[in-house]
């Protein structure tokens, strides 16, 4: 029936434009922000509605009448079929301009595709994929790619899994102290000043046991990669890039690599991050912040966004469907990589598009820290939990 449905509904196109509850107004606006906790002054003082509320002024909430678009049907024959637990994965929005208060706003959506069964780590699923777009009047004014995955809930872990940790020796332990310190050290010989990485007990080069370290400068190129799937490594979600990184002081070193697939000869630059040091593109990286994830914050922004889902308010609901406790929505998640952005940037920042995917769910009681790259076609973000990485994403910004 799933399947049958799909191709019922992708055969019927694009529905008829379906307009929202409400105009778009300042009341909801001020509501969003502070639930955001975004303090950016300029869409009150211009009474523009920040581009990542785009869905709010279309949700169905919570009593609203059924609603006939794709999402809605393929989710009905989904629960019917015992697909009955839902968490978004991925969205791509683009922002043609900001909403004015006053408009009226209507969406059109059309089914893009249903692939599955699948399994996953919550359970054996079907990945829904919609595209909308937002119009005011005959005025395209955004669009949407918006990924779902409807699963039967299975046997999802709720502990993290216990990172590996280096082994330290007396050769290396001068290496790892200065990971703790933010340096990175590599080993040279204090007889004929040859370096070496990794470090051993004697110089390859004159056989001395005189062994000294100098710290790097921080810089190096990409000499090779690989993107690493399988097999698992506790503590990390696959697929991750490792790099060979030649380092100007004459040693290679191997390192995980975050930012676009690499190119050989791209220049990197290295960070510490949960102990470890891990390389990034060289390019200007915004000032990581780090928020506290309340239950009071988590159902705050899912009323805020008019997402009545039980999984971001009632914890039973939630640990009954495999998670841990209540957890951001995928709407939250995209105002909180606005808010960085803006905030870390400039408030009259203008976005483009916000386009994320989720990893690990970010639960009440985590910790969640972003962090920024500044890249030629947008500003990269990560937002990771102590469980790994929540949400990936770039963000498009005017020039």
């Amino acid at each position: 029936m799933i399947l049958e449905t799909a191709r019922r509904l992708r055969e019927a196109g694009e529905t008829a434009a379906r307009a929202g509850r409400d105009p778009v107004n300042l009341p909801m606006i001020r509501t969003w922000l502070e639930a955001m906790g975004d303090a950016n002054p300029v869409y009150e003082r211009e009474l523009l509605a920040p581009p990542a509320m785009i869905q709010v002024w279309t949700m169905r909430g919570l009593s609203g009448p059924p609603v006939p678009d794709p999402l809605h049907l393929m989710s009905e024959i989904s629960d019917e079929e015992g697909f009955v637990a839902v968490v978004a994965t991925d969205s791509r929005q683009t922002y043609h301009r900001y909403l004015r208060v006053g408009e009226e706003v209507s969406v059109r959506s059309r089914l893009d595709s249903v692939v599955g069964p699948k399994r996953t780590a919550l359970g054996e699923g079907w990945f829904i994929t919609t595209v909308s777009t937002w119009l005011v009047g005959d005025e395209p004014v955004a669009e949407m790619t918006f990924r779902i995955l409807r699963y039967r809930p299975g046997s999802l872990a709720t502990e993290v899994e216990e990172k590996l940790r280096p082994t330290i020796t007396p050769d290396n332990e001068f290496f790892w102290a200065g990971v703790t310190a933010g340096e990175l050290r590599f080993q040279r010989c204090g007889e004929c000043r040859m370096p070496r990485h990794p470090p051993g007990p004697a110089c390859p080069a004159c056989g001395s046991f005189k062994q000294e370290y100098d710290v790097a400068s921080g810089a190096g190129t990409i000499h090779s990669h690989v993107v690493h799937h399988h097999p698992p490594v506790p503590g990390r979600r696959a697929p991750f890039v490792v790099a060979l990184v030649d380092l100007p002081e004459g040693v290679r070193m191997v390192g995980e690599y975050r930012g676009p697939r690499p190119e050989i000869g791209d220049e990197v630059r290295v960070f510490f991050d949960d102990g470890l040091p891990v390389w990034r593109p060289d390019v200007p990286v915004l000032e990581p912040w780090t928020i506290e994830v309340t239950p009071t914050l988590i159902v705050s922004t899912a009323l805020a966004t008019r997402d009545f889902q039980n999984v971001h308010h009632d914890r039973d609901a939630a640990v009954r469907l495999g998670g841990r406790d209540i957890f951001l929505n995928i709407l939250t998640t995209t105002g909180l990589v606005q808010r960085y952005v803006t905030g870390t940037l400039a408030p009259g920042t203008r976005i483009r598009g916000i386009d994320i995917r989720l990893g690990t769910p970010c639960y009440a009681y985590d910790t969640l820290t972003f962090t920024g790259q500044v890249l030629p076609h947008g500003i990269e973000v990560v937002g990771r939990t102590g469980a790994g990485a929540h949400v990936t994403g770039l963000v498009r910004v005017a020039p």
